[in-house]
């Protein structure tokens, strides 16, 4: 069938219009007949639809087989020239293209100057540069993001555009072709080695159970189980509902426990530290706590250095089980719709797998491939969340590139029920690629909310990064330092207290009556609120900020070492004064409760009765009063002139004479009765 050629098209968007009629058996011009009979006159960017409609139909016919098409890399370059059709549809677009890429070409002539830096560059990376550029046209984030709304095996239209700034960092942040096609192929790859892997010991996974992740095995890295004091090894398997550890045996495996991630209860994943005897030596472990087990399980990935296989497994562990808390939450209850999820989910896994193969030298970020890792850091990402559910319920379902299909069409197990339910939907119609835009214009608003707001995060967080990192007691000297102005007021309050400033002392006494008399304590509150923005906007006015740039604290004493040894023991005595005074009255307390001394539980009980009385019978108001007005005659002078120790000596004398329960002390574990 002879090549139609538009001239307005550009010549990589009229070759991709030539090969999807070649591949849906058809003419161009039958094509855009089909395009323009439900194109709307008052709709921009003709070019662009039309390449939109035309590639997305032949890639919904290759996607119903597209396993042999990834081998032979047939699928890369159509999908990759979809994408630069997509970004250059007019012959002027490319054009411009050209004369940027003769002019970058003209400025590689000029042997560039090196620097000392240079030579210090690891030699694997100009080796491995070639291996992912090429001097063909590149294409951005918008073309791989429009891409990954068809074509889900790619990218998935919500996490997108953090997977490709993640796979195009190492090459400025544009998609050549060799790298694209290298990510295809180790995405094909990773699904044949995932089927390839052996079942559980003693476990029948389910129709819809498809294994994601399997380490401890003799080809890979171990992983060990610490129950108290011992240590197990064995082989550790993730699904996309639970985790499977099976301890290693004599000459197998013993059976596997199971860690159900799917079940809708309070269970959680964190990190740990572990090490031999149950020690936590080492921050290399993952933590599952559940109210269903009496203990956790702790599992423990060892490595030299980094603890990157630990945080690999926690985040994908986290996204199986952050599937399952969606699908709860949102009442995703239609078996095709959480399918569909269950698939995005699992493409998302397998493309992180396929990204560490290619990025084996610094191993990517995790959560930036997966969905609901991604976004439960992220802040605002429970609005994309939401968006998502809503878009999952009103969409179709059944396409033949959706992920699912995908799934499917690559022999990837799944649920029976979808499967027949889905035969029932009809095939023969493809949503609009215009109408999915419309789908997914307040997903992606919100996606890129969550993106710009989780900038903002990253750059604060980074600020505390080096606090993070420093001891204790560099973090109590900066502590000290931001007290400080907090510090400055105890004297003040002391003044006002001991009546060194009486008219401000006055002045207190007669502001802190008619706020209770008059139970103004709302507007106290307000007025207290008022005072702390207009110390804010003061402070903004003047450009406190600009001089605050940063806090300098000393480490410097004027103290020779002798003397703070002797600061520092003197330290200890109080803190152990202050601990033992603490056991003590704790003890005495609880002999007047049970009543071990009954003269004094009487005059306890007595006291209580009447003090219940008392506060029973005054409104509260007037108690404040009167124990403000108390307390500061107490502290004048005239307090002090009529003061009596005697009351205060026989406090103490009763205190003094309360006994206590007899305190043994044992070595050994004893069993106390409940």
């Amino acid at each position: 069938m002879a090549a139609t050629h538009k001239k307005h098209l550009s010549a990589v968007a009229n070759d991709l219009l030539s090969a999807s009629a070649l591949k849906l058996g058809t003419s161009v011009d039958k094509l855009e007949e089909d395009f323009e009979a439900g194109w709307q006159p008052e709709t921009t960017d003709y070019l662009r639809k039309l390449v939109e409609f035309c590639s997305s139909k032949a890639l919904n016919e290759m996607c119903l087989n597209i396993g042999e098409k990834i081998s032979d890399g047939s699928l890369s370059r159509f999908t990759y020239n979809m994408m630069l059709a997509w970004v250059m549809p007019d012959s002027a677009d490319e054009e411009s293209y050209d004369e940027c890429v003769a002019k970058e070409k003209e400025e590689r002539k000029i042997p560039p100057k090196e620097t000392e830096g240079q030579d210090e560059i690891p030699l694997f990376y100009s080796d491995l540069m070639p291996l992912l550029v090429d001097h063909e046209p590149s294409v951005g984030e918008d073309a791989f993001v429009w891409l990954g709304s068809l074509f889900p095996l790619v990218a998935d239209v919500v996490n997108g555009r953090f997977t490709f700034e993640t796979l195009t960092a190492p090459t400025g942040n544009r998609l050549h072709f060799p790298a694209y096609d290298k990510f295809l192929k180790q995405t094909d790859n990773c699904i044949k080695h995932l089927q390839k892997q052996a079942t559980q010991k003693g476990v029948e996974l389910g129709d819809d159970e498809f294994i994601l992740h399997v380490e401890g095995t003799a080809s890979t890295q171990r992983v060990v189980r610490h129950i108290g004091a011992t240590s197990w090894p064995g082989r550790l398997t993730l699904t996309n509902y639970a985790l499977y550890f099976e301890a290693m045996g004599v000459l197998s495996y013993e059976d596997a426990f199971k860690i159900d991630l799917s079940k809708d209860i309070e269970h959680h994943l964190k990190s740990g530290a572990t090490g031999p005897w149950g020690a936590p030596l080492f921050d290399k472990a993952i933590i599952y706590e559940s109210p269903e087990l009496s203990e956790s399980v702790i599992l423990e990935f060892p490595e030299i250095t980094s603890s990157t296989r630990r945080d690999h497994w926690l985040a994908l562990s986290k996204e199986v089980m952050l599937l399952h808390q969606f699908l709860n939450k949102f009442k995703i209850e239609s078996p095709i719709q959480a399918w569909e999820m269950h698939s995005r989910t699992i493409l998302g896994i397998i493309r992180l797998h396929a990204a560490r193969e290619m990025l084996r030298i610094s191993p990517p970020d995790p959560t930036k491939f997966l969905i609901f890792a991604l976004f439960d850091e992220l802040p605002k990402g429970d609005y994309v969340l939401e968006e998502l559910a809503k878009g999952l319920k009103n969409a179709n379902s059944w396409r033949a590139c959706s992920a699912s299909s995908i799934l499917r069409s690559l022999n990837v197990s799944q649920q029976s029920i979808a499967l027949n339910e889905a035969k029932e939907e009809p095939a023969g119609e493809s949503e609009s690629v215009s109408g999915q835009a419309d789908n997914f214009s307040t997903l992606e608003s919100a996606v890129n909310q969550a993106r710009e707001e989780g900038k903002k995060t990253f750059i604060a967080k980074a600020t505390t990064e080096g606090l993070k990192e420093e001891g204790i007691g560099d973090n109590i000297l900066v502590l000290r330092e931001q007290l400080r102005p907090l510090m400055n007021v105890v004297p003040l309050l002391q003044d006002i207290v001991q009546w060194k400033q009486p008219a401000t002392t006055l002045l207190v006494i007669i502001t802190t009556l008619v706020i209770t008399y008059k139970e103004w304590f709302h507007q106290a509150v307000a007025a207290f609120l008022l005072w702390v923005v207009a110390k804010m906007a003061k402070a903004r006015r003047e450009n406190v900020r600009d001089k605050l740039n940063k806090i300098v604290v000393s480490r410097g004493s004027d103290q020779t070492t002798i003397e703070s040894i002797v600061s520092a023991q003197q330290g200890f005595i109080t803190v152990q004064d202050i601990v033992k005074a603490m056991t003590i009255a704790t003890m005495k307390i609880q002999s007047i409760l049970v009543s071990r001394t009954k003269k004094h539980s009487n005059t306890v009980m007595l006291v209580t009765v009447g003090s219940a009385m008392f506060v029973a019978m005054v409104p509260l108001k007037f108690i404040v009063m009167a124990s403000t007005v108390y307390y500061f005659l107490t502290t004048s002078k005239l307090g002090k002139y009529m003061a009596n120790d005697r009351g205060n000596r026989r406090l103490k004398e009763w205190w003094e004479s309360i006994p206590v329960v007899p305190v043994e002390i044992e070595d050994k574990v004893s069993d106390r009765g409940t």
